[in-house]
Parts: C-alpha cells; structure tokens; sequence
C-alpha cells in the first residue's frame, strides 16, 4: 500500500487541460494536412500513386480526410514538398465535404443549433456500435473513459442500451452481417437523436472502401451529424470534435 501512493504521488496531476492549449502528442502523429498548390506540379502523381486509399487528387491539390488513413507515405514521396502533415488535432468536421482539405485549409467543427445545445450540451449520452472495426478506433475511444481523458467531466459518457442514449457512435465499414445490428440500434434511439461517425472505415469505408463485403461506412440515408477522421483518429480528436459539437469549445478555448 504504500508503495502504491507513492506512484499516485509521483505522478501527480494527470487528466488533460484543454483550456486553450496545444496537447502533447506522440512524436509521430500526424495531423491536419497542410497543402501549398504554389509547389505542386501538375504533371507529378507521386504522392497519388502512393496513397493506398486514393485520398489524394491535383488540379487543385486535395486531401480527403475522410479517407486519409494519415499513413506516412505522401508525404516524402512529394518531391516539391507540397504535402505535409501539422500537429493539429483539429479534424472532426460537421459535413463530409468540410473533410475534403485543399490549400486553404479545412473548416473547424461548428456547433449544434441552440435547441440541440439545450437538450445535450451538458448530458450526452452515447451507445457505441462496432459495425465491422478492427479494434483501433474501439480502443481510442475506451481510452476517453480513462483518467488522462475523463470524458465524463464534460457529462458525456457511454451506455450500454440505446434506449438510453440520445446519440450513437459508429466505427467500422459497416459489414454485411453489421448493418442490421446498426440498423436496430438507430431505430431505438429516441429523437431527438445524433450519429457521430468516427474513423475512415466508418466515414468511406478506409482500407475496405470497395470491398463486395462493406457499405463503405455509414449507409446514406442514416444522417451523420459529427466525422471524426483519422485510423484512428487520437482521443484528442474525438474530444474536440464532440464539445465543439456541443458548443462547449469555441475558436481555442474552452467555454
């Protein structure tokens, strides 16, 4: 026992401030992309050849988010350096051609109207549904719930039942033998209701984009109020997507 409260002591203060800030990231991860169209040439595929979910096109020089896997491949095969990737974990975007990214940027996520904002801006509940994940984007979002994170402090937290949940969150390709379970889970959602749509697979189908077994994310006619792009996309990503959803950060401060 008290070797453990010395290991509490020395680690001191660990959930996250996002007041304002910059987070600390892992040395490798990969942000926003950031695209000069002055440095590109036209008739240079490179960085498209190499991109093994086709999320890069010229004339203009774009970036699909939403289809970005963020692998580390366009970058150093651009020859003029017109691709680079920055540190920020800004992504999440409230329509999919907001993740679309071209040389003047992407736009930030904007808030719910007023009437959404007083229904869940300070009690979210969330039902998560893996509709054919590999596990990664599973597993950014566990680690919300952990002492780093602490989704919970923002009163959105996840629930077992989706008759009590005002909202649900889909990773994964939506598979074959998925799409029904989703299906029903949507259905017994009470409206109001959100869908949050997080990682490529779930946005364009990632990887699986094209597969005979897939829907390519999710289906068209369910309606996505929150992507949140990346493969995954880090925990910081999601937790700025959904309190700018909720009005709870605006420009760069917590509100």
């Amino acid at each position: 026992m008290p070797n453990l409260w010395l290991t509490r002591l020395r680690q001191g203060h660990r959930t996250v401030d996002i007041s304002g800030a910059m987070p600390s990231l892992p040395e490798r991860f990969r942000g926003r992309p950031n695209l000069d169209e002055s440095k590109c040439s036209t008739d240079c595929d490179a960085c498209a050849d190499v991109c093994p979910v086709n999320a890069i096109s010229h004339a203009p020089l774009r970036i699909d988010t939403g289809a970005c896997v963020f692998c580390p491949l366009c970058e150093p095969h651009c020859p003029t350096g017109a691709i680079t990737f920055t540190r920020d974990h800004r992504l999440a975007a409230r329509s999919r051609a907001d993740l679309v990214h071209d040389s003047q940027g992407g736009r930030i996520v904007s808030a719910l109207d007023d009437t959404m904002r007083r229904l869940f801006g300070r009690s979210l509940k969330l039902r998560q549904v893996s509709a054919g994940g590999c596990g990664g984007c599973e597993a950014e979002l566990n680690a919300l719930s952990n002492v780093v994170f602490d989704l919970s402090r923002f009163g959105i937290d996840f629930v077992a039942s989706p008759r009590h949940a005002d909202g649900v969150v889909i990773t994964g390709p939506v598979t074959d033998n998925m799409e029904f379970a989703l299906r029903e889970t949507y259905a017994a959602i009470p409206p109001p209701k959100i869908v949050i749509a997080v990682g490529s697979c779930a946005i364009s189908g990632g990887p699986y984009s094209g597969g005979g077994r897939s829907r390519d994310g999710v289906p068209g006619d369910i309606p996505v109020d929150l992507y949140v792009p990346g493969c995954p996309p880090h925990p910081f990503t999601v937790l700025d997507g959904l309190l700018r959803l909720l009005g709870r950060i605006e420009g760069g401060s917590r509100s």
